[in-house]
């Protein structure tokens, strides 16, 4: 029974990059082998086993078959007989069809090591085309090593192009696509995500609302600069969808199953990021959009649109005052209910004079910032 590293872990070591998770592969034991040494098994179409300290993942080797459509669409034989190298075939990439013994010696057998020199993101074989999902995948390292000059081998992206004419692209499950998507837009060039999905044709396939956005190239501009300050996940996709339509929002989230709060920052960036620039310093446009977007009980929805309204317009975004909206939203809600309703107000007159003593309160601050045009 042999043990060694495999995959990212081997990869990002010889690039020099932090290692965030060590998968390791078996060779020549069965699964009693490690149930005996007290690994727990947790894997089902395969034996996957976690480490009885580290709780690191430790995989039997194997290979596999096609034997359906989509991601789960495989048969895997595990057993002591199948080599290192029979295991490292199955894999996507040369650089990821990698392992490492325990004296740190590498084991290579697809020329991983020059590719990575090379800077060639490359499939090991024709059988990289029976999974799908590896479309995604590979447009995903992509946007990971795109500042190191990495770039997907022509070979690569023309059987990926290939893959995404075949039904079975459209058989991938909407959890797998999305994951691989939110991972990918957190990555530092998540452009090059998007960018390599529209030229294999992914991108018509499973979102054809940027396929066919004209602003494509300005938007995926302004995605990479929020990727270079930090911004979170819901603020990424907001940005990415901000220059849809409502209706074109809603479908993506429904086709990618997106979840509700990357849903929600993208649905309220697509109604109201182009009312920002006039908003801070027009109070009534100011009180209508605090209304529109019901920032009076939800004020963390405010803080969404605002986070993606820095990347807006996105030929060349405006100077957003974020400051200027919160102090507003935060004054106006120092207005009393109460005291108007002991005034004497009923009914309608209540709201009608909230509102308006929203409005002076907005109108006010926005004059000691001098930006109130007092329409």
């Amino acid at each position: 029974m042999q043990t060694y590293l495999v995959g990212g872990a081997v990869r990002d070591t010889l690039l020099h990059r932090p290692v965030t998770e060590r998968d390791w592969v078996v060779v020549g034991a069965t699964p009693s082998q490690l149930s005996d040494k007290g690994f727990q098994q947790v894997g089902k179409d395969f034996p996957v086993f976690l480490h009885p300290k580290t709780k690191e993942e430790y995989a039997l080797a194997r290979t596999e078959r096609k034997s359906g459509a989509g991601y789960t669409g495989f048969q895997c034989y595990a057993s002591p007989d199948v080599t290192l190298e029979e295991d490292l075939r199955r894999r996507d990439l040369t650089v990821n069809a990698m392992a490492m013994a325990s004296d740190g010696n590498i084991i290579d057998p697809f020329n991983g090591q020059q590719d990575l020199a090379n800077r060639i993101l490359r499939h090991v074989s024709e059988a990289f085309s029976e999974d799908p999902l590896r479309v995604f995948r590979v447009a995903r390292f992509a946007a990971r090593y795109h500042a190191l000059g990495f770039t997907v081998a022509p070979e690569t992206l023309a059987l990926m192009t290939d893959m995404c004419n075949s039904p079975d692209i459209r058989a991938l499950s909407q959890e797998r696509v999305w994951k691989e998507t939110s991972r990918s837009l957190m990555e530092d060039s998540p452009s090059v995500y998007f960018s390599i999905l529209k030229t294999v044709g992914a991108l018509q396939v499973w979102m054809p609302e940027f396929h066919q956005l004209e602003s494509i190239h300005a938007v995926l501009f302004q995605l990479d600069k929020a990727a270079s300050d930090g911004a979170d996940l819901p603020t990424r996709w907001a940005v990415l969808c901000a220059d849809l339509s409502y209706s074109q929002v809603q479908a993506l989230g429904k086709q990618l199953k997106v979840p509700n709060l990357e849903q929600d920052a993208a649905l309220i960036a697509c109604q109201f990021v182009s009312q920002l620039t006039s908003a801070q310093t027009d109070a009534t446009l100011l009180l209508d959009l605090l209304n529109a977007v019901d920032a009076w009980r939800r004020p963390e929805r405010l803080t969404l649109l605002l986070n993606a309204g820095l990347y807006w317009p996105v030929k060349q975004a405006s100077p957003l005052l974020i400051e200027r909206f919160t102090t507003a939203l935060n004054r106006a809600r120092q207005i009393d209910v109460q005291s108007i309703i002991a005034s004497g107000a009923k009914g309608p007159q209540i709201k009608s004079r909230l509102t308006e003593l929203r409005w002076q309160s907005i109108s006010e601050y926005l004059a000691e910032c001098g930006g109130d045009r007092n329409n």
